[in-house]
């Protein structure tokens, strides 16, 4: 059974305490000083668990709830757009006529704007605030990803590709990271259960493209082939035309106005405060309890939370500790926010020292890594050449182009109930998020290699199905728990660090995958690099440190 897997901590009484006893703190938050569960904890520790009480007695709000659903909308934009390139890919081949051997630059440059964006925009949320980097990914994203359609040549659409991608790299570290922060440490099933709005961006973009490009592309020769792009062949001869082939276009205008609607919902329909354990972490005590306050009445209660219980805290700990001008620590109220540039320098060094703060997290930190490096390479690879895969297969086995779009949303919809699975594993002790991850990846790579040995119409539906069903399994558990095990002053940095390294392979696995295609256009040695990287993460998981799982967030 996981450490904390059941984890329920029930709001603090702010009564005032019996007399201490010897040795223990005195005065009217004497209760709070000599509390045994903030025996051994540091300053903000202490604070943010004050936080999280107070969180959990409030229970999951109308604010929670909006939170949830406007965090999800970042998962949605993530996969929808991840989607929506392996399935213009080839109708934009089609049109623009690149080299086979560039077809793997688009999925590249989506990667290259993800890695950026998940390592800008996940240090940034933990050096600016949640608040800003909630807004502006969706904001960015929306604007290119509007004018997507747009050019007729490669070069462009690759560099708005890659805008687009910078905009939505931050969305999961940022959202997981904020609605983490928001709900009830006994509700973080829910982080999972984020992640299912993944599949359902997966199915939107799917029926949108099945609705536009089958309908709106170029035409096919007498022997079955696409009809050759005007760029390789001389005037006056048939050709794929823009003017024939704007189901890509369409398709890519609407999923920019979808992510336009999604900013619009969260920067104008919604009010977001800024995260309290964000506010403590920065010294800003008093902005935090004005949220709390803020929260609690959007929810209809009221907050039993006060700046004194903070500054009691600071006091006790300056008393004890020792707390000067020139060596604040986290969360030490205004006497950090009023300690001197050089010491908030030093602070910064020290929250990115926690990434290795002893040998349990060095171990941790790296095999995070390892499992997103290996995660996002077999899924980069998956979800970029299987729609190419299949129409490839399919043309084998006299399948037509629109049954084959039909099949990805009847491949796709069982997401959604792999998710569900996943964010079941939180509440069964004896699978919990470490096996809930190890079962989930192995068969997730089983599925790929198994869909290497056949081709048959429903052997490429069935195993596709799969395949996706335990993706969306594994992913939802690894992306809810990953910033459940760092604490909120590098949560974003944290996460956004393991994304990074994701998305660098991310960048290289397709470039190598159109290589390995050209050489065998089957697609089975794509299917094997894909499958063989999913291992990986699996026995990266078996080695993470079990105590780490489900254990308070801070």
């Amino acid at each position: 059974m996981d450490q904390g897997e059941n984890y329920d901590v029930q709001k603090a009484s702010y009564e005032t305490a019996d007399s201490p006893v010897h040795g223990q703190s005195a005065g009217p938050y004497a209760h709070i000083l000599n509390d045994p569960e903030l025996e051994g904890l540091t300053l903000y520790e202490k604070k943010a668990l004050l936080v999280n009480r107070e969180l959990n007695g409030h229970g999951m709000g109308k604010y929670q709830w909006w939170i949830f659903f406007l965090c999800g909308f970042g998962y949605f934009l993530d996969l929808m757009w991840a989607q929506a390139f392996g399935l213009v890919a080839t109708p934009l081949e089609n049109e623009l006529g690149f080299p086979a051997d560039q077809y793997g630059n688009i999925f590249s440059a989506f990667s290259a704007g993800l890695t950026a964006g998940a390592f800008v925009w996940g240090v940034l949320v933990d050096i600016i605030g949640r608040q800003y980097a909630f807004n502006l990914t969706c904001l960015i994203s929306s604007v290119f990803g509007l004018c997507l359609g747009a050019p007729s040549n490669y070069d462009g659409i690759l560099v708005l590709t890659a805008f687009v991608g910078f905009g939505v790299g931050g969305n999961i570290p940022i959202d997981t990271t904020i609605c983490l922060e928001f709900i009830p440490q006994n509700r973080r099933f829910l982080l999972a259960l984020l992640s299912i709005f993944q599949p359902l961006g997966v199915v939107v973009t799917s029926g949108i493209c099945y609705g536009f490009i089958p309908k709106y592309s170029c035409g096919l020769l007498t022997d079955g082939t696409s009809l050759p792009s005007c760029n390789l062949v001389s005037a006056g001869t048939a050709c794929c035309t823009k003017a024939s082939n704007m189901g890509w276009r369409y398709s890519l205008f609407t999923l920019g106005g979808i992510t336009l609607a999604a900013f619009l919902l969260r920067f104008v329909v919604f009010r977001f405060q800024e995260s309290p354990k964000f506010l403590l972490y920065r010294g800003r005590d008093a902005d935090a309890v004005k949220v709390l306050h803020n929260i609690a009445k959007f929810n209809g209660q009221k907050s039993d939370i006060t700046l004194e219980m903070f500054n009691a805290l600071t006091e006790d700990y300056a008393s004890t500790q020792g707390l000067g001008s020139d060596s604040p620590v986290l969360g030490a109220g205004e006497k950090q926010a009023k300690s001197s540039f050089g010491s908030k320098v030093k602070l910064e060094f020290v929250r990115y020292k926690m990434l290795f703060a002893n040998f349990t997290i060095a171990r941790l930190t790296i095999l995070v890594w390892i499992t997103y490096v290996f995660d996002y390479w077999g899924f980069s690879v998956a979800g970029s050449f299987l729609p190419k895969i299949l129409i490839t297969k399919g043309h084998e086995i006299n399948v037509s182009v629109g049954e084959t779009y039909r099949n990805y949303i009847i491949i796709y919809t069982p997401g959604i109930v792999g998710v569900l699975l996943g964010a079941c594993m939180y509440a069964i002790p004896i699978i919990g998020r470490k096996w809930g991850m190890i079962i989930s990846s192995a068969l997730m790579g089983t599925s790929l290699f198994l869909f290497a040995a056949v081709n048959s119409e429903a052997s490429n539906i069935g195993f596709n199905m799969m395949e996706y069903f335990f993706q969306s399994m594994f992913n939802a558990i690894l992306y809810g728990w990953t910033p459940e095990v760092f604490p909120a002053p590098i949560r974003g940095t944290a996460s956004g660090l393991a994304s990074f390294w994701g998305r660098i392979f991310g960048i290289v696995s397709p470039i190598i995958a159109a290589y390995v295609l050209a050489a065998n256009p089957a697609g089975n040695g794509v299917l094997y690099l894909a499958g063989g990287a999913v291992f990986i993460c699996t026995i990266a998981i078996l080695l993470m440190p079990t105590s780490r799982m489900g254990a308070q967030s801070y």
